[in-house]
């Protein structure tokens, strides 16, 4: 893999490795300029089957993203981003997929209008944020907590929009949240304002009013 060699000071061609780099980033924002339309990021586990509950959670709310007329963006793969991907579809969206050259268990789901899969995970998660105006996260693994927290991190430190950032299944997450008030919050290490970039819920239709209607506030304050 790209990025095991690259990380391998062994092995690593510096020059080399920044030109192909580059490449990735130049093909990845080409796949980004054709995103005409406002996009959320939907990330979720890999790992789950059409029969899991969250597979629907992700379905309703890549359709009722489409609806709004907005473009969906995943990982590509399969399981929640399919999900998502497919309900993107089945309101006739946009529906964007950013895959990852893996070993095992990612694959190209069929329900992409645009497509490209990388070699390096962080020119990937770039293109993830480029063109989003918010984040819906479903439940899932250490992938999917990478991208949580890459996004809070960016939203906190200013480098990004203050977007909605919106977890799906309470059931999931509220024993998360939980323990970042009891631990990190209470010893300072966050603040209580940090908490307020999360926002939970069961319902995919209130992600996408919180998330549509923070677009559309920006909108009118912009104009």
């Amino acid at each position: 893999m790209d990025d095991r060699r690259l990380l391998d000071t062994r092995q690593a061609d510096p020059e080399d490795a920044v030109v192909k780099i580059a490449d990735e980033f130049r093909r990845g924002f080409a796949v980004v300029e054709r995103i005409d339309r406002p996009a959320v990021a939907v990330f979720g586990s890999a790992r789950i089957g059409e029969d899991d509950p969250e597979y629907e959670l992700a379905r309703t709310a890549g359709r009722l993203f489409a609806a709004h007329g907005w473009a969906v963006v995943t990982g590509g793969g399969p399981g929640a981003m399919e999900a998502a991907n497919r309900g993107a579809r089945d309101a006739g969206g946009l529906s964007v997929g950013f895959n990852i050259d893996l070993p095992h268990e990612q694959h190209a789901n069929p329900y992409l209008d645009l497509q490209y899969t990388f070699k390096h995970f962080y020119a990937r998660k770039v293109c993830f944020v480029k063109p989003s105006e918010g984040f819906v996260i479903l439940p899932g693994g250490f992938g999917t907590l990478d991208e949580l927290f890459e996004a809070l991190t960016l939203i906190q430190t200013g480098k990004v929009e203050d977007f909605p950032v919106v977890l799906l299944d309470s059931g999931y997450w509220t024993r998360m949240i939980d323990w970042v008030r009891a631990e990190p919050l209470t010893r300072e290490m966050i603040s209580s304002g940090d908490l307020t970039l999360l926002h939970v819920t069961d319902k995919p239709s209130e992600a996408v009013e919180r998330i549509v209607g923070a677009y559309n506030r920006r909108g009118t304050i912009a104009d």
